[in-house]
């Protein structure tokens, strides 16, 4: 259903995502807590976006460990995109965050199809 370029982009932005969430916990914590801050904000960005899922989602496994509607999928893919690009501004990286969500964008821009079959979903 997506084109396999814009599944590399999907994958390369859900790494940069999870990146600025953990840069951000990095930032806002010191001494050793740094390290435990950074398992506990990428963890929980990836068990998020791993266990919920709409089933039978041709851009994933099929498998949805936690059945969701294609509009609660999307919603959460663009909090944890936004999010990733939100902590990195916020971590100080700024040029990062707006080339990030401008690649956010431009995924979504080549998405249609996946798009419109979550929103039917």
């Amino acid at each position: 259903m997506m084109h396999p370029a814009n599944l590399a982009l999907r994958f390369i932005l859900e790494i940069a995502a999870l990146g600025g969430f953990g840069v951000l916990a990095w930032t806002l914590t010191t001494g050793a807590w740094r390290v435990v801050a950074v398992i506990i904000a990428v963890c929980s960005a990836m068990a998020l976006w791993g266990i919920f899922a709409v089933p039978d989602d041709p851009s994933r496994s099929g498998n949805a460990p936690i059945p969701v509607s294609g509009l609660v999928r999307l919603s959460l893919e663009c909090a944890l995109f936004f999010g990733g690009a939100l902590s990195w501004h916020c971590s100080g990286y700024s040029y990062a965050s707006a080339v990030f969500s401008l690649l956010v964008v431009v995924h979504y821009a080549l998405s249609g199809a996946r798009l419109v079959w979550l929103l039917q979903q």
